[in-house]
C-alpha cells in the first residue's frame, strides 16, 4: 500500500471512527506529510519499507534541522499512533514503532491572565458593546464564556444557542472524543451572551439570508461578521484584538484564557476534581499542572512579600 494513501485512509479513521476534531486532524495530517515527502527522496513509498530505523532517522533529522524537543515529541507520538493503525488495520504485521524513543517535551507553564487584567479587559469590551455595534456584543459574549466556562476554542465555535441553558446557567459542549460535558458559567457571561442573542445574531443572521446560508447556521450560537458559523481562526483574532488592547498581557490566543480560568478556580479554593471535569481532560494528570502554576504565583508574591525570603 501506497505510504500516501495509508496516511489519508488514517486520517479518516481519525475524523470519523475516533471523532477527533479538525484541529488536531490537521496537526497529524502536518506532521505525516511532512513524514511522507521526507521518506519518499528516500525511495520509501511503501508502507511495507517502513521501519523502526526509518523513523528514528526522521526524527534524527528533525533534530539536526533545529527541531525543539516539544517539536520531535510531537512528530514521534504522529508516527507511532500511525504505526499502531497501521498494525491494527493489517497493513503491517506488527507496530514497527514500539521501540521509538523520543525526547521528552518538558512541562511549560501555562500564560495565566491577572484578575485585574480581567476585569480591565471584560469592562472595556462591555462598554465597546454598550455602542451598539453587533460585532463588538458578540466579542463581549465570546471572552465571557470563554473564561467563565474554561471552554476550548472548538468548543465554543461549536456551540449551538439551544446548548446554552440560561436558566440553570450551563452550556452542553462537545468536547474531544465526541465527550459531551455540561459546564456551568456566571452572570455576567449569560447577561452578555442575552445581549448578543437578542440584539446582534439577528443582524448577522439577516447577512446568512442575504448571502444564501441561513439554513446551515441558523441553529450555531456565535456567527461571524457575514453571517456564517464563527470559525476558530475567527475566534483567536477576537482574543487576540482584546489581549493586544490590555496593559501588560503578555499571554495570546483563546487557550491564555481556559488557562486563566483554571488557575483562578484553583486559586479560589475550588478542587482539582472539579477543574478537570469542568475542562473535560481525561487525566487528573492533565489538570494538575495548574497546581504548578498556583504554587509558582504564590512563591513568588512569597519571595517580593516576605522579609526573610
Amino acid at each position: 500500500m501506497e505510504l500516501a494513501s495509508a496516511v489519508e485512509d488514517f486520517l479518516a479513521h481519525l475524523r470519523d471512527e475516533r471523532s477527533y476534531s479538525r484541529e488536531t486532524v490537521r496537526a497529524y495530517r502536518s506532521d505525516l506529510a511532512t513524514f511522507t515527502t521526507w521518506a519518499a527522496r528516500r525511495s520509501a513509498t511503501t508502507v511495507s519499507v517502513v521501519d523502526l530505523a526509518l523513523l528514528r532517522d526522521w526524527l534524527w533529522a528533525s533534530a539536526h534541522d533545529g527541531l525543539s524537543a516539544r517539536t520531535i515529541a510531537r512528530r514521534a507520538a504522529a508516527l507511532k499512533s500511525f504505526c499502531r493503525w497501521l498494525a491494527a488495520s493489517g497493513h503491517t504485521e506488527h507496530d514497527v514503532s514500539g521501540r521509538l524513543r523520543s525526547p521528552k517535551s518538558g512541562s511549560r507553564l501555562p500564560a495565566v491572565v491577572q484578575r485585574t487584567q480581567i476585569d480591565q479587559l471584560l469592562e472595556r469590551l462591555s462598554e465597546e458593546a454598550d455602542g451598539g455595534d453587533p460585532l463588538a456584543r458578540r466579542d463581549s459574549a465570546v471572552v465571557e464564556l470563554l473564561y467563565a466556562s474554561g471552554l476550548r476554542v472548538s468548543e465554543l465555535c461549536g456551540l449551538d444557542v439551544d446548548h446554552i441553558d440560561l436558566d440553570r446557567l450551563t452550556a452542553r459542549v462537545l468536547g474531544k472524543g465526541a465527550k459531551e460535558r455540561v459546564v456551568p458559567f456566571g452572570a455576567p457571561a449569560r447577561d452578555a451572551i442575552v445581549d448578543y442573542v437578542t440584539a446582534s445574531r439577528p443582524i448577522l443572521l439577516a447577512r446568512a439570508d442575504a448571502a444564501g446560508t441561513l439554513r446551515s447556521v441558523e441553529a450555531a450560537l456565535f456567527l461571524g461578521a457575514r453571517g456564517r458559523r464563527l470559525g476558530t481562526r475567527a475566534a483567536y483574532s477576537i482574543v487576540e484584538r482584546v489581549f493586544s488592547g490590555t496593559d501588560g498581557i503578555t499571554a495570546s490566543g483563546p487557550h491564555s484564557l481556559r488557562h486563566s480560568a483554571a488557575t483562578h478556580l484553583l486559586d479560589g479554593g475550588a478542587d482539582l476534581r472539579s477543574v478537570q471535569e469542568l475542562l473535560g481532560h481525561a487525566s487528573l494528570g492533565t489538570t494538575q499542572i495548574y497546581t504548578h502554576v498556583s504554587t509558582e504565583r504564590l512563591t513568588e508574591s512569597y519571595r517580593r512579600a516576605h522579609p526573610r525570603a
